[in-house]
């Protein structure tokens, strides 16, 4: 029995978002357990290893530590260890890889 998008013919418009969605997902996948530096809005910065996203780019770090905005440049306070942190997407300024984990695990990329 056919599907209604075999019968209407719009199979062929969703091969190309599905290589899309695929080529992303292949890309989240080599990211996975790679260690994240993510910054907030607040200033905070929280690294850790890159656990899992969603659909609203919240992202899931595990072993986490919590690096403050520090008002003296000078300062460098000691990190508070979260462990498992869930930060929401729309606090997230940017991310960053660390190389080292990039420049040991390439495969083709």
């Amino acid at each position: 029995m056919a599907t209604d998008n075999e019968e209407n013919g719009t199979e062929m418009q969703i091969e190309p978002e599905e290589s899309a969605y695929s080529l992303a997902r292949h890309k989240l996948e080599h990211l996975l357990n790679k260690s994240m530096r993510i910054r907030m809005t607040d200033g905070r910065t929280l690294v850790g290893l890159f656990l899992c996203t969603d659909r609203d780019c919240n992202v899931i770090l595990g072993s986490a530590q919590e690096f403050l905005k520090s008002t003296d440049s000078f300062s460098q306070a000691e990190p508070r260890v979260l462990g498992l942190a869930m930060i929401p997407g729309h606090h997230v300024v940017s991310i960053q890889v660390e190389s080292e984990n990039l420049q040991s695990g390439t495969h083709g990329l």
